[in-house]
């Protein structure tokens, strides 16, 4: 794989990442859930309204 193709290719799967964070919180806000979350080491429950 070319140099390119591996940016690319890095590039749309941090976007797959990013969408994917994005539909969890969505879908847990629908069901009224929480997110498990770590936080400087720490395991928290947190809602899903403080990534919006």
């Amino acid at each position: 794989m070319s140099e390119r193709e591996v940016i690319d290719m890095q590039r749309r799967i941090d976007e797959g990442i990013v969408l994917a964070q994005k539909r969890l919180v969505e879908r847990s806000r629908l069901f009224n859930s929480t997110l498990i979350v770590a936080r400087d080491g720490h395991v928290m429950e947190v809602a899903p309204e403080e990534f919006l």
